[in-house]
């Protein structure tokens, strides 16, 4: 379990405890009623400070005071209460998962096969049978329903009774054995009609086992973006000790010693480079496409690609303390603590599940002692019946269904549009939302280096092209591939090179048609006092300032040119913008990138509010700085970088062409990696709100309504059962037709 401490003890503050935090998975958590059920269960332990429950990805998030209580405790109540626990780093594997989804549909068509057989007997005592024929396959097929299929369900409601906790599982038990009890009765006497009470025990068990495998069906797609960063880093290291290199586990690195890295290897430390230079690919650390050069003093992030030199590095930092260790924690602690948006619900849930059992139980008592005053002798048969009506009809199978359905609907539209919404969560929350934090790189920008700018002194934009093209097309570089693009892109044919030399850190540089070409970084030019430099510094500076990547092209060691490398706007990004402010939603960009480069970009697509430098962490605690007061904010990103900010948003919502980090760790996912299809799924999340509103009026109409009329009597627990499939029946037809609203032509 991962446990984080966050506050120490001193002489100052001995007499306060210190708090640490435990990070769960808690399987099992359907609806709002499980994260009501674990927030008291855990709430009221002896020590506990805080509880915090993700419904959309099952975790739990709580800080106490280990002086007062065991972590052990908190997940044997967990366990209690009929719910499963498991360490957050340990990842559930997909045949696991794959696994709990089997055994779940087995539980689920063995409960329908028993509630079709009920039906077909009931049905033919309906017809005429002889009512005596059936009781005792009904008892059979009830005891079977609740200890077999049932029985978690049963053993959950017993764990939450116990800590005085009403929820759904109590009501239907309270239903269930209710029926079995009924049932029972009925065959000791024969005005009781034991065979109604024994069907309904078999079907509240089987709805409620549907309500729950379709919810675990949601869940089983969940994030699987812890596993997929640690991935990322590799599982050993070629460390230097005593003048021998040796390969051991990534564990057994330890602060100080030296490690080995050669072209084409991921770093598997975070650490300071003491011997050699190369180019380094650090995109999950600033999400931006461009390499970086290292060299002697320069730090390097564990699970960046080394792709040029070999590099000597000291490790500054242990597997548990590295980079990607704390962007896992990021994700996970911004998960857990992700602000629950399932609120309409919620209200209405609190005090739903009391208000029906104490009605249920005045129905009793009004029953047996009105027909005692009336006739001198109570009415039990008529009260049972009564009660068992309320409970039926009180069983919340359709305002469980409300907002999954809405979602399903809404889902299969966002489809059509490229859209793909990953959690229930991203469509309650789209009517709220307003601010939208946009990364620069990849987001409002295409993620690709390209060639935007050629500067030249003396000689043809082709020709310089064409000599640069032809030495960078023996390297491996980004930038030299973004230049060989260019040349292709102009229908340039690449003269021979000789003499090719990688020059790390530098450039490159060879002999083309019997001339030294180098293509070589600005100041590397500069230091070497190469003429023609002076001629373009004007342009080199203004690229520079534009946020470009620029290299000096190199004829016989006179510069005869500039190339800037940038990266262009997304063709739909100033339309997007435009569209959100339409919407009267605030556009703000927060990037790793500098902030002359972030600000051009900005202006460029008409964005007022810019953060740039901000590192992982900090895109998350900017985030929850922009959710202050209550603000809804979805954040839109495609890098690893961006996974933290991206969890800890009310909506997040990666790029389609964006890394898998960052589209696991998101609600939304734009498919075609259209911008502008962030407008789209706003308006088909607030028609899917619209919708699921909708849907909860429809369901408790009929059952506000049914409730009265079962506890006079006028609702037999068969008609009850059948005006919840009808009002089932209500909340899919609203949610997949046309229902209740229209089309308002904004997508």
């Amino acid at each position: 379990m991962f446990r984080q401490a966050v506050a120490r003890p001193t002489a100052d503050n001995i007499g306060q405890a210190e708090e640490e935090t435990l990070h769960l998975k808690v399987g099992g958590i359907a609806c709002s009623f499980c994260v009501t059920t674990l927030e008291k269960a855990v709430g009221r332990l002896p020590g506990v400070a805080e509880v915090h429950v993700n419904l959309a990805h099952e975790e739990v998030l709580i800080r106490y005071r280990p002086a007062l209580l065991e972590p052990s405790r908190i997940g044997q109540t967990i366990r209690e209460i009929g719910y499963t626990v498991r360490d957050p780093r340990k990842v559930q594997a997909f045949e696991e998962e794959e696994r709990r989804l089997g055994r779940e549909r087995l539980r689920l068509i063995t409960a329908a096969s028993f509630a079709v057989l009920s039906l077909a007997m009931m049905a033919h005592m309906w017809l005429g049978a002889p009512a005596s024929r059936y009781p005792v396959p009904l008892l059979v097929l009830a005891l079977v329903t609740v200890l077999g299929p049932g029985r978690e369900i049963l053993r959950m409601a017993w764990g939450s009774i116990r800590r005085g906790i009403l929820n759904q599982h109590v009501l239907l038990e309270f239903a269930a054995l209710s029926g079995l009890a009924g049932g029972i009765l009925g065959m000791f006497e024969a005005t009781v009609p034991g065979a109604d009470f024994l069907a309904v025990t078999v079907f509240v068990t089987t709805y409620h086992l549907l309500s729950g495998y379709v919810s675990l069906v949601v869940r089983t797609k969940s994030s699987q973006a812890v596993r997929r960063l640690m991935r990322l880093q590799p599982d050993t290291a070629t460390v230097i000790r005593e003048g021998r290199e040796m390969e051991i586990a990534l564990a057994n690195v330890r602060v100080g010693d030296l490690v080995r890295v050669r072209p084409g290897e991921r770093v598997p430390v975070d650490g300071v480079v003491r011997k050699g230079t190369s180019s380094v690919d650090e995109a999950l650390v600033t999400g931006e496409p461009l390499p970086v050069d290292k060299g002697e003093g320069d730090s390097v992030t564990g699970g960046s690609m080394n792709l040029t030199g070999s590099l000597s590095i000291e490790a500054t930092a242990e597997m548990g303390d590295s980079f990607l260790a704390k962007v896992t924690r990021y994700v996970e602690e911004a998960r857990a603590l992700k602000p629950s948006i399932l609120q309409l619900v919620d209200r209405v849930l609190g005090i739903f599940v009391p208000a029906v059992l104490a009605a249920a139980a005045l129905t009793l008592i009004a029953w047996v002692g009105i027909t005692w005053t009336a006739a001198g002798h109570p009415d039990l048969v008529s009260a049972v019946l009564a009660t068992l009506a309320v409970l039926v009809m009180g069983y919340p199978c359709a305002l469980g269904m409300a907002t999954p359905l809405a979602m399903i609907r809404g889902a299969g539209r966002a489809a059509e549009h490229g859209i793909l919404m990953r959690s229930a969560d991203a469509f309650q929350v789209m009517s709220d939302v307003r601010r939208v934090v946009l990364d620069k790189t990849g987001t409002i920008t295409q993620g690709r280096p390209q060639v935007v700018e050629v500067r030249t002194h003396g000689v043809d934009d082709d020709d310089l092209v064409r000599m640069a093209a032809a030495v960078e097309a023996l390297s491996e570089h980004p930038l030299g591939r973004a230049i060989v693009k260019a040349a292709a892109e102009r229908g340039l044919d690449l003269p021979g090179v000789n003499d090719f030399v990688a020059l790390p850190g530098v450039g490159v540089e060879g002999r083309v048609c019997g001339k030294l070409v180098r293509v070589v970084r600005p100041t590397a030019a500069h230091d070497s006092g190469i003429p023609g430099l002076a001629a373009l510094d004007q342009d080199r500076v203004r690229l520079e300032s534009m946020g470009r990547t620029v290299v000096a092209v190199m004829v016989d060691d006179e510069v005869q040119g500039l190339v800037a490398i940038g990266d262009a706007l997304r063709a739909d990004a100033v339309a997007a913008v435009h569209l959100l402010k339409a919407r009267g939603i605030e556009p703000v960009m927060v990037t790793g990138d500098n902030a002359r480069a972030a600000r051009t970009v900005a202006d460029q697509v008409g964005i007022e509010r810019v953060v740039a430098e901000v590192l992982p962490e900090g895109k998350a605690a900017k985030v929850r700085e922009l959710q202050a007061g209550g603000v809804r904010v979805m954040v839109v990103g495609d890098g690893i970088n961006d996974a933290p900010a991206l969890t800890q948003a009310d909506v997040g919502v990666a790029m389609g062409a964006g890394t898998d980090i960052a589209i696991e760790a998101a609600d939304v996912v734009l498919v075609g990696g259209r911008l502008t299809a962030l407008a789209q799924a706003i308006d088909i999340g607030k028609e899917s709100f619209t919708k699921t509103r909708q849907n909860i009026f429809l369901a408790f109409a009929l059952n506000g309504a049914g409730i009265p009329l079962a506890a006079v009597g006028l609702l037999h627990p068969i008609w009850a059962m059948v005006t919840m499939l009808l009002s089932v029946t209500l909340v899919l037809a609203n949610s997949f037709g046309d229902g209740l609203t229209r089309r308002q032509g904004r997508i």
